[in-house]
């Protein structure tokens, strides 16, 4: 865009109901995988006062033990004790696990894909992650919180968190923070004398210990802060609200900069082109900004359920590539196997990897095999 605008992303901490799902549903994944890596799982989470639900499609040669999981997955989130609403050692667990549908499992095993659909991925210059600056502050601040809360430097807060950040540009370049929410779940020990909202002190606290050491030099006099803006947080996670797999898609991506898939990610294994292709089509677009041939890059692939090949593939770089966009499709075609059997053996993906990706976003973190520039020199060469 042109000019001057603001634009905002959001965040959500570990500890929100809708990520204590996700964590739950890759958990089980990650499971099946670590002993039967072509298991085939669609798992889905629902939590919400004092109980959690697991149901979804599994086939598998191995046994997991889903109660077991679910209390260790709680229990290292930080939800260990009645003060947070919501504790490990007494919610009730209920199992609905059911095995996949045969009619799809004949075209997947045949190489097709696990589904239709389309998936987006992104990349862009704007931060060494080579993603939108907006929500990697998000993810940043509520990873901060989560850090002072387990090191006990702010001992009152609890496990939900939320964030948001607000980024002034000018002609696409961010210049300041004008805005950041914070949501922190935290005990009565901070509360005023009216007991309705929190003292000015403990928010001044929060400002200075979570935001400013993330955001740093991009806050100026001007920025502005919204600390539990509703006075008070002391009910939080699945007591205060249900949580479900899936729900934070935007989170999960690039903060609402692009289009999203109809799909999310958690809790399904890389047979499912909702998740293995956005991977993929992360990896390629940043890929192609790595190279220097866009500054901005997306991408668009969408599949039809039991076919190998992707039914179409788009490239938009805005305006900022060095090639045409043409050519772009021309080098993805020739250098990235883009049939579900591609995706997982270039990426490696039958392996115990996904509950590292359930909280604070699946791009723009070290470590994963779609955040690799490894093809970049060979499609600078060949562009």
């Amino acid at each position: 865009m042109k000019g001057r605008y603001l634009f905002t992303s959001e965040s959500v901490g570990n500890g929100h109901p809708d990520k204590v799902c996700d964590q739950v549903s890759d958990g089980v994944l990650d499971s099946v995988l670590r002993d039967d890596p072509k298991g085939r799982v669609a798992c889905e989470t629902f939590c919400s006062m004092g109980q959690v639900i697991v149901g979804g499609e599994i086939t598998t040669t191995t046994y997991v033990d889903v109660h077991k999981l679910v209390r260790e997955i709680l229990l290292g989130i930080g939800y260990n004790h009645p003060k947070y609403g919501f504790d490990a050692n007494t919610c009730s667990i209920l199992n609905a696990i059911n095995k996949q549908s045969p009619d799809i499992s004949q075209g997947v095993d045949a190489g097709g894909a696990g589904d239709q659909g389309i998936m987006f991925g992104y990349a862009c210059d704007e931060t060494p992650e080579l993603m939108p600056l907006p929500i990697m502050l998000a993810h940043r601040l509520v990873e901060r919180v989560e850090e002072v809360r387990t090191k006990g430097v702010l001992k009152y807060l609890g496990p939900d968190c939320k964030s948001q950040v607000t980024i002034e540009y000018d002609d696409d370049k961010p210049l300041r923070v004008d805005a950041i929410v914070l949501a922190c779940q935290h005990t009565e020990e901070i509360l005023d004398k009216t007991g309705k909202k929190i003292t000015e002190k403990s928010k001044k606290e929060i400002i200075e210990t979570i935001a400013h050491p993330i955001v740093g030099t991009m806050i100026d006099n001007k920025t502005k802060f919204y600390v539990n803006e509703t006075g008070k947080f002391v009910v939080g996670g699945p007591q205060s609200d249900t949580g479900v797999t899936g729900r934070k898609i935007i989170v999960d991506t690039y903060g609402g900069v692009v289009p999203h898939g109809g799909g999310a990610f958690s809790g399904k294994d890389p047979t499912k082109v909702d998740r293995s292709a956005a991977y993929m089509a992360r990896y390629i677009t940043k890929n192609i900004v790595a190279a220097g041939l866009a500054r901005k890059c997306l991408l668009q692939v969408g599949y039809a359920i039991g076919y190998p090949q992707p039914v179409s593939v788009m490239i938009d770089t805005y305006g900022t590539g060095k090639v045409t966009e043409q050519r772009l499709v021309e080098l993805v075609r020739k250098h990235f196997d883009l049939s579900p059997k591609g995706i997982i053996e270039t990426l490696n993906l039958r392996r115990p990897i996904y509950l590292k990706t359930a909280s604070y976003g699946h791009f723009g973190r070290p470590g994963f095999p779609w955040e690799k520039t490894d093809k970049a020199k060979i499609l600078k060469k060949d562009a």
